[in-house]
């Protein structure tokens, strides 16, 4: 199962903080020549002053440096989806501040620069927030459902969606175990959730699924499942040899214990001795004994009528 890799939030601070003020970005905005990012405010006070950038020396511009800045609208959201609570403090900050001040309202800004954008309009979400979402059973691709309608196949049939309250922490995976048991699906099958036709990873949560694909709250959040056989890991097996044994043969691994010093018996000489008969005979077509019973098949006859030599006491013999 894959594993989710937590960041903390001050790894990630030297991207998200204004080396002017050291705070989070409000109202990021970028240095075209550099891409070097400071809040607003920050920026434009020091550019009164300067014409280079604050943390590389780069000449913003010859005679107007505001000219060479952009608002960065895309880092300022994930800034805001970061940071908990950030997006909150920074609109009540703002009402405060007009209601303080009416004077200095500016009558073209927008709702966001005056606070009177709500989290929910922002698109942003908390880890306890209830998300509405809606879960149907998946019928294949919208292509082929829109051959299917233009055939005149196929109807939607409303009845089939179900409509669900949920926190924005919940995963994936506790939504498809609530399905599972719901509909008492049979372990030998998985249960797997889409956004469209898109399957979803399990350890995403509701919170990651509004901010990957383009939900706005218009409606439910509409997720889709689908029931596949669940893929059993296969065990692997030695191969089987022809005479119905699996992996070595009994002879190898009789021949390996032979060779190792453990199982030897201890002797004095490497050369059997006149007097004492040898364990096997050339002619017998067997192997070493191990523990009184031999493990090797019989030689073949070939192999059997060939002689050997042995030295005894300096003089060469054939047996």
């Amino acid at each position: 199962m894959h594993r989710t890799t937590r960041i903390k939030i001050t790894e990630l601070n030297p991207h998200l903080m204004c080396a002017l003020c050291g705070g989070y970005f409000i109202d990021a905005t970028t240095i075209v020549e550099c891409l070097h990012s400071f809040c607003k405010t920050c920026i434009v006070r020091y550019l009164e002053t300067n014409k280079y950038c604050p943390m590389c020396d780069v000449q913003v511009h010859k005679t107007r440096p505001l000219l060479s800045i952009r608002s960065d609208k895309t880092l300022q959201d994930i800034v805001y989806k970061l940071v908990p609570g950030l997006f909150k403090d920074e609109m009540k900050r703002r009402r405060d501040f007009y209601a303080a001040y009416p004077v200095a309202e500016v009558p073209n800004g927008s709702n966001e620069d005056r606070g009177e954008v709500s989290e929910q309009e922002k698109g942003n979400l908390a880890d306890d927030e209830i998300v509405s979402l809606s879960i149907e059973f998946y019928e294949g691709s919208r292509e082929e459902k829109k051959g299917t309608l233009e055939n005149g196949d196929l109807e939607k049939d409303k009845n089939g969606v179900r409509f669900l309250r949920c926190p924005a922490a919940m995963t994936v995976m506790h939504l498809a175990k609530f399905l599972r048991n719901k509909m008492d699906v049979p372990s030998k099958y998985k249960v797997e959730v889409l956004y469209e036709d898109e399957p979803l990873k399990e350890y995403y949560t509701l919170m990651d699924i509004t901010y990957i694909y383009p939900w706005r709250r218009t409606g439910p959040l509409p997720l889709k499942y689908r029931v596949l056989p669940a893929c059993k890991r296969l065990k692997l097996s030695q191969p089987r040899t022809p005479d119905g044994t699996s992996g070595a043969s009994e002879c190898d691994s009789g021949s390996d214990k032979a060779r190792s010093p453990a199982t030897l018996p201890a002797t004095s000489s490497s050369l059997p001795s006149p007097g004492t008969p040898s364990q096997g005979s050339p002619g017998s077509g067997t192997g070493p004994a191990l523990n009184g019973t031999s493990n090797c098949h019989p030689l073949p006859p070939a192999a059997t009528n060939r002689g050997r030599k042995t030295t005894l006491n300096g003089s060469t013999s054939l047996t």
